[in-house]
Parts: C-alpha cells; sequence; structure tokens
C-alpha cells in the first residue's frame, strides 16, 4: 500500500498544503491541537474536492443517460444474439464505440479522486510514522500526532498494535471500536448509495450488461471498503466516510430533480409536477419546462409515466406545449355550454339521460304536457258489464266526427273492439 501511495507523491504536497490552510483556520477556534481542527481540515479538503469534480459529475450523468438511450438497441442485440455471448459482446462494444458512449462512466468520480485519496493516505502515514512530508514540518506534525477524534488519533489504525497505539496516547480498545464503526459507516453509506441508484433511477424493464454491472458494483464496493478500512488510519476514514455522504446527497438531489427516464424515480418526479402544474395551470422551474419539452418531443415514443403525464393533464384541461409550457384547452375554456349544461373535465358536455314516459304518453306518440289531441273525446263506448271502456273511441282515434245526439254504441257480445271489416251480404 506505501508503495502504491508513493506513486502519487507528486499531488502530497498541494493536498498538505490545503489541510494546512483549513488547520490555520480551525485551529483559531477549537485549537490548534484538537481533532476538530485536523477532522474538520479533512472534511473541508474532501468538500474542496468534491466542488472541483462537479464539472466530471454533470458529465458523469449526461454518459448514463445516453447509456439508458441505447437500451432498447442493446436489447435487441441480446435477442438477435442470445445463443453467441461471444457475438453479443462484439455488437455491444461496436455499439458503444459508434454512439461514444462508456459503460465505466459511472466510476470515473471514484477515478478522479485516486490521486487525492492516495496522497492523503500518504500524508497521514507519515504523520503515524513521525516524519514531515509535503510543507508539514516538525511543528504540525507533533500537533496532528496530538490530534484525537473520538479518542482515537488521526493516524491510528485498526490493525495498529497497542504499544503503537499507546506511543500516540490512546488505547488499543478506542482505536477500534472507533475505526470499526467508521467502517461500517462507511460501507454501509456506500451500499446505500449504490442500492438507491438501482432500485430508483434505472429503467429496470430492460435487462443490459450496464445494468449487471451496476448491481455488481452494488456488492464489491461495500465489501472492498470494509476489507481495506481496516488498514486506513482514521483521518483517511473520515475523508472516505464523508466523501460517500457528498454523493448520496448528490445523487438523492440529481434523482429527484432529473430522474432517469422510465425509471421509478420518473414516475414520483411526474406525479409531484403534475399536481404542481394542475394547481398553479404553469411549469415555473426552468429545469422542468426543460422535461416538459422532452416528453413533448418524444410523440408516440413516450413511456409508460410520460403518457400518464400528458394525459393527466388533458384531463385537467391543460395542454403541453412544445416548448415546455402549459396552456388551457380550446375544449377546458368552454367548460360551461350557453344553457348552463355542465361539462367534464375535457370540456365536453354531459350527457342527459331522456326522462322515462308513461304508457299513455307513448300511446300517444310522446306527448309531454298538454293533452294529446283526441283525448278531451268523451269516451262513450260500454264494455259488456255497462262499465265505460277506459280507451278512447275509434272515432277521436281518426280524428273523426263525434257520434250525434251522444248515442253511445253498443259493444255487440263476442265483437273485437276497435273498427271492425263490413259484413257480407247474407245470401237467402
Amino acid at each position: 500500500m506505501d508503495t502504491i501511495a508513493s506513486l502519487f507523491s507528486f499531488i502530497t504536497t498541494p493536498v498538505s498544503w490545503v489541510i494546512v490552510q483549513f488547520h490555520s483556520v480551525y485551529g483559531a477556534i477549537f485549537g490548534p491541537d484538537t481533532g476538530w481542527a485536523w477532522g474538520l481540515s479533512i472534511v473541508s479538503l474532501v468538500i474542496l474536492i468534491r466542488i472541483c469534480l462537479i464539472p466530471l459529475f454533470v458529465k458523469q450523468i449526461k454518459s448514463t443517460r445516453a447509456m439508458q438511450t441505447l437500451q432498447p438497441e442493446m436489447k435487441k442485440i441480446q435477442e438477435r444474439y442470445k445463443n453467441d455471448k461471444q457475438r453479443q459482446s462484439e455488437e455491444m462494444m461496436k455499439l458503444y464505440k459508434e454512439t461514444g458512449t462508456n459503460p465505466l462512466s459511472s466510476c470515473l468520480p471514484i477515478l478522479a479522486q485516486s490521486p487525492f485519496f492516495f496522497a492523503l493516505y500518504h500524508v497521514l502515514n507519515s504523520i503515524a510514522t513521525g516524519d514531515t512530508i509535503g510543507v508539514i514540518n516538525q511543528s504540525l506534525l507533533q500537533s496532528a500526532q496530538k490530534a484525537h477524534i473520538v479518542g482515537a488519533p488521526l493516524a491510528a489504525k485498526f490493525t495498529d498494535s497497542s504499544s503503537k497505539v499507546e506511543a500516540l496516547g490512546a488505547s488499543l480498545t478506542d482505536v477500534r471500536v472507533v475505526t470499526a464503526v467508521m467502517i461500517v459507516l462507511m460501507s454501509a453509506s456506500q451500499f446505500f448509495t449504490q442500492r438507491q441508484l438501482m432500485t430508483k433511477n434505472v429503467d429496470t424493464t430492460v435487462k443490459t450488461p450496464f445494468m449487471q454491472q451496476q448491481k455488481m458494483l452494488m456488492y464489491v464496493f461495500p465489501v472492498m471498503f470494509a476489507v481495506f478500512g481496516i488498514n486506513f488510519p482514521v483521518g483517511v476514514l473520515v475523508y472516505w466516510l464523508t466523501t460517500n455522504v457528498w454523493t448520496m446527497g448528490q445523487q438523492m438531489y440529481v434523482i429527484r430533480n432529473n430522474p432517469t427516464p422510465g425509471s421509478k424515480a420518473q414516475a414520483t418526479y411526474l406525479e409531484r409536477l403534475h399536481k404542481h402544474v394542475a394547481q398553479h395551470e404553469k411549469v415555473g422551474r426552468r429545469r422542468d419546462r426543460a422535461i416538459v419539452k422532452a416528453i413533448v418531443a418524444k410523440g408516440r415514443d413516450r413511456n409508460e409515466f410520460e403518457r400518464k403525464f400528458i394525459n393527466g393533464l388533458s384531463k385537467a384541461g391543460l395542454a403541453a406545449q412544445p416548448d415546455g409550457t402549459v396552456i388551457k384547452s380550446e375544449s377546458a375554456a368552454a367548460a360551461q355550454a350557453e344553457d348552463g349544461t355542465p361539462t367534464t373535465a375535457v370540456g365536453t358536455p354531459k350527457r342527459q339521460q331522456p326522462k322515462r314516459q308513461s304508457k299513455s304518453q307513448r300511446q300517444h306518440g310522446g306527448a309531454v304536457g298538454p293533452k294529446a289531441a283526441g283525448e278531451n273525446e268523451p269516451k262513450t263506448s260500454l264494455t259488456k258489464s255497462g262499465q265505460a271502456d277506459d280507451k278512447p273511441s275509434t272515432a277521436a282515434k281518426q280524428g273523426g266526427p263525434k257520434p250525434a245526439g251522444g248515442a253511445r254504441s253498443k259493444a255487440q257480445s263476442g265483437q273485437r273492439k276497435g273498427p271492425q271489416r263490413p259484413k257480407s251480404p247474407s245470401k237467402k
């Protein structure tokens, strides 16, 4: 490990200089020999490095998005050459080369931090052995050796012997408890960060080698940190735990505000955006407008969550525009008909169910209100028992003249009601 760290000795002077500058500030507040002064100096070094790596992180996000857009093509290659793994790998590499993507882009921030990590390890290891390094002179060296973080010296390791730990002014139990807790936190934060990426910000509908790589890293990195962490000084554990927490927070921000298309994070994001747009009838932030613009531009290529978002806007009487804004749709503008008929969410009038008519109304051709023509005619026909017939007379139905003198027509026994056929003349 010392041989590997010595390869990065060219950067140990800048790293030691940055730590000393932060120590001069925190030492004036907490005291130059305290663990707070040296520990916060290391934390500030991490923050400074991560700020400088933000452009690289943005490039990593863009590269990851490019990998996501290639997943349909990758799926086709897998299905076409599912029985020939070698040809499948060759076609995958050809696709990466043609599109300019790199499946290892997710490792770029870690690779970029490696020189600073090994340089810091080399600085802290020199403090433990009592050697000056970079701009850390003898007085600063003695001050760093006196610094303790929760009872553990800054340069102590989990694997140090009791005599070496006592020389640094601490007990072996305190050092091992502190380093064990920090190793567990470091591994857990790394696992949670990678798991968050896999479960929330990856399109799981397509199985690709990229996803297999991310799944492998989710388990490999925490194990690596746990195995190698026992050989890291306390100061290096502080550095790595801080950078893991920074990465976790940075990734949570990206997943919440710029999720991968087709992921669960995108579904959650579009639900929040739909509620906001439906309430305020506008897209406020520029980042949200850019996402709405991209969804509109996809057209029929939208995924399930994007189609649900567009349909939800339509039901709310809104329409997404190509520039990322939303306007009220024309159908929603006419929310009420001229006669006050209520409309649905999309502006179409509700269908009114016809009233049920009575039997007499159906017999008179559906007349409602005033009585149908001929209904006022006197009901003069009698039944056999002498009761008035409920039905109007045939003359009234046909609109003919009323019977003269009010004479009542008698129904013959066994004769059908209604108009009768004339009898043929009898033959005598």
